[in-house]
């Protein structure tokens, strides 16, 4: 690159274009990013900070939490709660809306919901895990924020973007005018502007399942499978190479940089799915959307379903727009339910 850019003067750049911006949505995303570092620095010290293992407490999804959940969970609130730009919250860790303080709220334009540590059982084998995150502007029109002010279709979603905690750490996120990918120096304590307009590429190379589960597929999903290896007896294709890290945020990551597809469809232990609508599926289908991709629960788009309860669940097919209408087809062709 011939320049740096931060994230700071990214955000700031994409302000100018809108005359009519106040910097009250630019404030929101530099809280996200530094909420991020200061996730990252646990993350990357979690083996020295007495920050592995369980915390010894279940969510409301009744999942034994892992330390470095509460953590993650308790940064973004601490980051959020007081700053005047929200009217409520919503984390796939808590069991209702957040309340903001009565004085802080009234004002505040935007709801926040998100996952705070996606993939954390993967956190004592020290593999990749992240972050994810919706915006909203709110749809009361004053007082505290309401449950109603939550349960938006993805379609409506103001930004939404991911975090993913590697061998460096990733933001990605976009605000409706494509994808943006910055990367954490840590030397400058820094988001730096490395991967601009990220796309998914023309030829997909990988397909991200959990393969364990195929037994309780549904047929459509299992030739699905069986065509995306080049195995389906009626239509060949060319294999795609099969890749499952088992966090989201990583294995749609990589699809994003590489091309393929990240599928959890619903089965016979999870009739409506397992992943969450509202912190995870939404969010990374606006993503998608603006990468070029597309995001379904094999029968419409993600973006367009509204939801009915903070922790909905949804089946998920996400990543280069021709495999998913593909997976589509396979879900109408062979699933008559």
């Amino acid at each position: 690159m011939d320049r740096l850019i931060t994230i700071e003067r990214h955000i700031l750049n994409q302000e100018h274009e809108h005359p009519e911006a106040t910097g009250v949505f630019s404030n929101l995303l530099y809280d996200i990013a530094l909420a991020a570092k200061i996730i990252a620095r646990e993350t990357r010290r979690a083996g020295l900070s007495q920050l592995l293992g369980m915390a010894g407490t279940v969510n409301v999804q009744g999942e034994q939490q892992m330390k470095l959940d509460t953590f993650a969970n308790e940064t973004f609130i601490r980051m959020n709660a007081g700053s005047g730009r929200i009217a409520v919250m919503a984390s796939e860790e808590s069991s209702g809306i957040i309340p903001i303080p009565e004085e802080r709220c009234c004002d505040g334009r935007y709801v926040l919901l998100f996952d705070p540590l996606d993939g954390s059982s993967n956190i004592d084998a020290n593999v990749s895990v992240g972050t994810i995150f919706g915006i909203y502007r709110r749809i009361s029109e004053s007082g505290p924020g309401t449950l109603e002010d939550c349960l938006q279709p993805g379609r409506a979603l103001a930004a939404a973007g991911y975090v993913i905690y590697s061998t460096s750490t990733m933001l990605v996120y976009t605000t409706g005018q494509g994808v943006d990918g910055f990367t954490l120096d840590p030397t400058l304590g820094e988001f730096l502007l490395t991967h601009p307009n990220l796309r998914f590429p023309a030829t997909p190379a990988y397909y991200s399942a959990n393969q364990a589960n195929e037994q309780f597929w549904s047929a459509g999903a299992q030739r699905y499978t069986r065509w995306l290896q080049g195995m389906d007896p009626d239509e060949p294709s060319k294999p795609l190479a099969a890749r499952y890290v088992g966090s989201l945020v990583a294995d749609f990551h990589r699809n994003l940089v590489g091309g393929g597809v990240y599928y959890y469809p619903a089965d016979t232990r999870n009739p409506r799915g397992k992943l969450r609508l509202a912190y995870e599926a939404a969010p990374l289908a606006f993503v998608a959307q603006q990468a070029g991709g597309l995001a379904s629960d094999g029968r419409q788009p993600i973006l367009d379903i509204q939801p009915d309860s903070l922790h909905q669940r949804t089946p998920l097919f996400v990543g280069n727009r021709s495999l998913v209408e593909r997976a589509e087809q396979f879900i109408q062709r062979y699933d008559r339910d």
